[in-house]
């Protein structure tokens, strides 16, 4: 008889073992009367991943150590083996920053015990790599089995042994594995390697708590199946589902649960973000047919996630309700058809807040688009009351009390654009959502958040950030992709998309004379995303030196000519370069952490993915011999 497995993917709660625990239960018995021999729940499946220093309360681990007890017992005379994630604690030790000892643990739990590997010091399997990138920080929290080795006077090679599991009198010999454990190429230890040295497995278990990243499943297809290939035996990837955040930064977690054959084949795969199971059969997986590749388009994926990530954020905080501010432009147009996709018309207020500079175009946009989308709208002027803070800026007395003498403010045209902004977000959307019972979205998109293209307490605010981690070009893509796959009209007005990008604060972003931002998309998209979402971030010195042999465009992935039709000599291009430079390391990263939480798409999101300093710019030496050698050159 074949050994029959349930692939279980869940919906992890972070911070709430209880409904954790409830849920494992419930799952463990579906799969008891789908007649499965063993049930797979993915990492950290008790307690969550992404919690913070939720990780130091002694109480929480407690906790998370009785409903571990629970899923135990509740193998007791079922026949069902249970692997699970949960925080393992060994009260007696201590972690190096004198907390309590924590693992991120995989257990397995057959007739009310749990199976002790043969290896392990403790009865059960310690995660051997910890992340410590990007979103990652488990080495604050949690010790890993390198470390233990080292303390026990051994290498981690040989506490790493596959599982001895007897489930109705057959044998297997199970590689279990951890996540990042997987993901061994840039780590000096490869676990599945260890775990093989000795004999031969007849099957490997990932379980994962990996968040989604755009492109990260056809990665992981590659790299797991090689490892299945290679090593001659199936390999079972269980992941979560839900979200989880790290405070700034807002991570989906797609599941995408797969099973690999012994040859490194796609056999099985569990629906992205959906709760479900997969049933496999051990021996049968080789007599599956290989599933076709993924050939939904980035733009799909991003929606998806999107979608999923909003609805659940929504559900987290409670709010049924949302106002946007709508300018006629394709960001909160993009906005618009998202939150009404998640929350239906109904429970959408659309404000168009017109200044003296918003051109009769937009604000027809703006009414076109409330009216494709079946919303509510508002239009609500704000020249009046921006006339009246300038006024009373201007016209009330600032005093110097120990001179007993007075003076006055004098508004530029720049402070008046900010005005404008903060007059919108601060006075009229916060009012707006408090009387609708409803919270107010920040539109902005990377290539403005990158630089602080943006007004703090204006239209930089906001309960989230939904589009923060979509270059521009990703917003124009996803317009057309709402239009056409989603709603299946043009919701979105044509003429929303095609406008030219426009703040509108003033006569020189008149959008009918062609006049916008000073951002030029189609380059700037692609250098800002090498300061950020390079594995090895571009700095100028990098972006110079690509400049002057001739590869930029290469480089950045930015259509070639570009280069010579924005910048005709050296010392344009130069400037431009120093301009979002200066900015992106100086007055925007004061914005960036003052910034609503973002929800993450990319491999590099801003929060606590994208850690950083309030620094201020800074060139290399080699940058300023190289900028020296071109303008003498000009």
């Amino acid at each position: 008889m074949s050994l029959k497995i349930a692939m279980a993917q869940m919906e992890v709660i972070p911070g709430h073992p209880d409904k954790n625990t409830a849920k494992i239960l419930s799952l463990m018995q579906r799969a008891a009367e789908a007649e499965a021999q063993l049930v797979i729940f993915p990492e950290m499946a008790v307690p969550g991943y992404l919690l913070g220093d939720t990780w130091e309360q002694s109480a929480f681990l407690a906790d998370c150590e009785s409903y571990g007890r629970d899923i135990i017992a509740a193998t007791e005379g079922t026949g069902l083996t249970v692997m699970f994630g949960n925080i393992a604690v060994d009260w007696q030790k201590k972690n190096n920053d004198g907390r309590v000892r924590k693992y991120n643990a995989l257990f397995t739990a057959q007739n009310g015990k749990l199976v002790q590997p043969d290896s392990m010091p403790y009865p059960y399997i310690i995660k051997t790599l910890m992340p410590n990138y990007r979103e990652f920080d488990d080495t604050r929290h949690f010790f890993s089995l390198q470390k233990l080795a080292r303390e026990l006077g051994t290498t981690p090679e040989q506490l790493l042994s596959p599982l001895s599991l007897k489930i109705e009198g057959r044998h297997y010999d199970v590689g279990c594995l951890l996540c990042e454990d997987g993901w061994s190429a840039n780590y000096e230890l490869t676990p599945l390697a260890a775990i093989t040295r000795s004999k031969q497995v007849d099957f490997f278990v990932n379980i994962s708590a990996s968040p989604y990243t755009l492109g990260k499943n056809n990665r992981r297809n590659i790299v797991f199946g090689d490892q299945a290939a290679e090593t001659r035996a199936p390999l079972l990837y269980v992941n979560a589902i839900g979200l989880q955040n790290n405070g700034k930064t807002i991570y989906t977690f797609d599941g995408s649960s797969t099973a690999y054959d012994a040859a490194g084949r796609v056999v099985a795969e569990i629906p992205a973000y959906k709760e479900d199971f997969a049933f496999v059969e051990l021996s049968k997986l080789s007599e599956l047919p290989e599933l076709p590749a993924d050939n939904k388009s980035d733009i799909a994926h991003i929606h998806q996630a999107l979608r999923y990530g909003i609805s659940h954020f929504l559900q987290d905080i409670h709010m049924q309700r949302v106002v946007i501010g709508i300018s006629g432009g394709i960001d909160s147009a993009v906005a618009a058809a998202l939150y009404t996709e998640v929350l239906g018309p109904e429970n959408v207020l659309l404000v168009n807040m017109p200044s003296r500079f918003n051109s009769e175009t937009t604000k027809g946009l703006s009414a076109q688009l409330a009216h494709n989308l079946g919303c509510r709208y508002m239009v609500i002027p704000i020249q009046q009351s921006v006339e009246h803070t300038i006024e009373q800026l201007e016209q009330t007395p600032m005093e110097y009390l120990q001179e007993n003498t007075q003076s006055s403010l004098q508004v530029s045209s720049f402070v008046a654009e900010n005005i404008q902004a903060r007059d919108r977000s601060a006075r009229v959307l916060a009012g707006a959502a408090a009387a609708f019972g409803a919270g107010f979205t920040c539109n902005a998109n990377k290539a403005e958040t990158t630089v602080g293209y943006s007004t703090l307490y204006g239209d930089q605010s906001g309960f989230l950030a939904a589009l923060a981690d979509l270059w521009k070009f990703q917003i124009y893509e996803l317009a057309y992709y709402l239009n056409r796959e989603i709603f299946r009209r043009e919701v979105i007005p044509q003429g929303i998309i095609d406008i030219v990008p426009s703040a509108e604060l003033s006569t020189a972003q008149n959008v009918d004379e062609g006049k916008g931002d000073p951002l030029k998309y189609p380059y700037h998209d692609h250098l800002f995303r090498a300061f950020v979402e390079r594995w090895q971030k571009a700095a100028p010195e990098d972006i110079l030196g690509w400049y002057a042999e001739g590869s930029l465009e290469d480089n950045l992935g930015c259509e070639r000519g570009l280069i010579k039709k924005y910048f005709p000599t050296a010392t344009d291009f130069i400037a431009d370069l120093e301009r979002w430079w200066n900015l992106f390391s100086g007055m925007a990263v004061a914005k960036r952490i003052q910034a609503p939480p973002i929800l993450a798409v990319s491999r590099r999101a801003y929060g606590f993915d994208h850690r950083e300093a309030q620094n201020g710019p800074y060139y290399t030496r080699k940058y300023r011999e190289l900028k020296a050698k071109l303008l003498a050159e000009k």
